[in-house]
């Protein structure tokens, strides 16, 4: 912890308030609110606090602070709302990215428009949405085209427009889908009417829409106007059949929201069932990302926060699975922008319970699906050998992540190990990662690979990162077995692992004792002796590269005089020991920063180096 971060801790006030943590380039990693700041923001930095690899990671990277306070914990709860929406921290559980979603705008003007729309425009107009099925959202407004007459054209209609008749009549007016406000033929009470009905109708309140065509209908029908008592009855009959598709869920007529979670590392999904007048009216369901093991709990919170922090209309209850932690937060918040009672309510038992099973079954069966796409899109996508692999390994999962080991030492000396990485059949090269050998002196391949095996997976293990889909080890029988032994010592008994003898390119598995049969053209074995090759290349690289610093620093240290710096400048100038030792003294005196009397002392050394040899 640096100190100004410690600086500003230990200044925090013990008011309700929002913090946000960022990292040095100054971005916003995580957004948090706390009824007391400074209790909650130094509990994250308390020594011998229960955390995971990713809380750990959080504040790794924690490198600023700052905070706003408010007056309650509910102001504190509305802020991080709109907070975490304007920033998307990377640790806050997060919806992703719904722009691409459309929404059906009602638009602020004289007479106002009807139509879908993905940009929202703050100029007055009403929004309906996000809708996530455009299906449904196209049939909504297929509905709406033949109930409501409402205008389908773009153009400007204010008062000097209809009066000046600049607008002609068009089709809809002479096939009863538009009442020709262009011309003045209805009013703009009269067409606001009907725009108020169509809204109705969107938000699922169908009874009321039709009771005030019924008693439209009445008063047409009273003063003799016959035909257009029958184009609303026409309308009312069609409201029916539209009801008729609805699924009812209640006897009662409260409006309601259904919220169902499911989570799956790294990602879960919000099911939102809209119960109108008792009768679904449409599901929206959206997909979050979670960079940090949050309980399902957790998720349920971040996405009642910001889901209902961009949606239109709000119901007078919302259904949950879990319990909600300081529901008032939630209801004031909700019941301000509804401007009415909102509850928020997590049934027990009976129908109401039952629908929000549904909900939430609903949203395991999303995820599902979406697993499944992913999965059918990257085999799409796989490399032919790769496919070619998994076939002749007989494995469970085409082996798209591989990782290989190797060991590199002459002798015993200076060993080292390495790990690269192929994805999808090519290297990943910020992947590859070295070992210095620790524990085993000697010439001891097999112990070698045990430990470099080892320490790789009980990385993966605590960090709780995804294991790759086959590991490969250079070697025989022998080498796969310290391996396989290695995997057991961690408790993994479920990853496949094979090696690659070097001699007659045979392939080595757990289960047999004799090697596999691989056809020496097959692009699998191909493949295998590609990352065999680059994991060797890679160990025999580090490991000369050992070599050769051991060497040079043997050699230069026992030259009194020379340290770190001067070493530098020596291995720049000359570009290697052996071009130093056969260097003349005026060559050696010529370089900047070696003073005189040292050119000589390390001239002599290397002569008398050269006598005594």
């Amino acid at each position: 912890m640096n100190s100004i971060l410690k600086q500003k801790i230990e200044s925090l006030p013990t008011n309700p308030g929002v913090y946000f943590f960022q990292n040095p380039p100054g971005k916003v990693l995580y957004v948090g609110k706390a009824k007391n700041l400074r209790h909650r923001v130094r509990s994250y930095f308390q020594q011998g606090r229960v955390e995971g690899p990713k809380l750990a990671a959080l504040v790794r990277q924690i490198s600023d602070l700052e905070w706003i306070i408010t007056d309650s914990e509910s102001e504190a709860f509305i802020l991080e709302a709109n907070l975490v929406k304007e920033y998307r921290p990377r640790y806050n559980v997060n919806l992703k990215d719904d722009k691409s979603f459309p929404y059906i705008r009602v638009t602020h003007e004289e007479f106002p428009r009807i139509f879908p729309t993905r940009k929202i425009v703050r100029d007055g107009s009403r929004y309906f949405g996000p809708y996530t099925d455009v299906h449904s959202m196209r049939g909504l407004l297929k509905a709406i085209r033949k109930i409501f007459p409402i205008r389908s054209c773009n153009y400007r209609l204010d008062e000097e427009t209809v009066r000046l008749r600049k607008v002609k009549l068009c089709l809809d007016y002479h096939i009863h889908r538009c009442l020709g406000p262009c011309e003045g033929l209805i009013s703009e009470d009269d067409y606001r009417k009907i725009v108020r009905q169509t809204v109705s109708f969107v938000e699922g309140k169908d009874a009321q829409v039709v009771a005030q065509l019924k008693e439209d209908m009445h008063k047409a029908s009273q003063s003799q106007q016959f035909e257009k008592a029958a184009r609303i009855r026409d309308r009312i009959k069609a409201i029916g059949v539209f009801r008729a598709r609805q699924k009812v869920v209640s006897n009662d007529d409260i409006d309601r929201d259904v919220i169902g979670i499911s989570c799956e590392e790294p990602t879960a999904c919000g099911v939102v069932f809209k119960v109108r007048e008792g009768k679904i009216i449409g599901k929206n369901h959206f997909f979050l990302t979670r960079n940090m093991d949050h309980p399902e709990e957790e998720v349920q919170r971040a996405f009642l926060q910001q889901y209902y922090v961009k949606v239109d209309f709000i119901p007078r209850e919302i259904f949950v699975p879990y319990e909600v932690e300081n529901p008032s937060h939630y209801e004031n918040w909700l019941s301000l922008k509804r401007q009415g009672r909102v509850s928020l309510v997590t049934p027990k038992k009976g129908e109401k319970a039952k629908l929000v099973r549904l909900a939430v079954r609903n949203a395991r069966l999303l995820m599902d699906e979406r697993k499944l796409q992913k999965m059918k899109e990257r085999e799409e996508n796989l490399a032919k050998p790769v496919i070619a692999l998994q076939k002749v390994l007989s494995l469970a999962a085409p082996p798209i992540r591989i990782e290989a080991f190797d060991i590199s030492n002459i002798s015993g000396s200076d060993p080292v190990a390495s790990m690269v990485c192929f994805t999808n059949g090519s290297p990943s090269k910020s992947d590859y990662r070295h070992f210095k050998i620790r524990t085993v002196s000697g010439i001891d391949d097999f112990a070698m690979i045990n430990e470099v095996v080892f320490r790789r997976y009980k990385r993966l293990l605590d960090e709780k990162v995804a294991f790759p889909d086959l590991i490969l080890i250079d070697g025989g029988k022998g080498q796969l077995s310290s391996a396989v032994s290695a995997l057991e010592e961690l408790g993994i008994d479920d990853r496949p692992i094979i090696s690659l003898a070097k001699k007659l390119e045979e392939v080595f598995t757990p289960e047999f004792q004799d090697p596999q049969s691989i056809p020496k053209d097959s692009p699998a074995l191909r493949l295998l002796r590609q990352v065999r090759d680059e994991s060797h290349r890679f160990a025999v690289t580090f490991h000369r590269k050992l070599r050769g610093k051991r060497q040079i620093k043997s050699t230069l240290d026992d030259i009194p005089g020379i340290g770190v710096q001067r070493r530098k400048l020596l291995l720049n100038h000359f570009g290697s020991t052996r071009q130093m030792e056969s260097a003349t003294l005026e060559e050696i005196r010529a370089v900047k920063g070696i003073p005189s009397s040292l050119a000589v002392r390390l001239h002599d050394y290397f002569v008398e180096e050269k006598e005594s040899s």
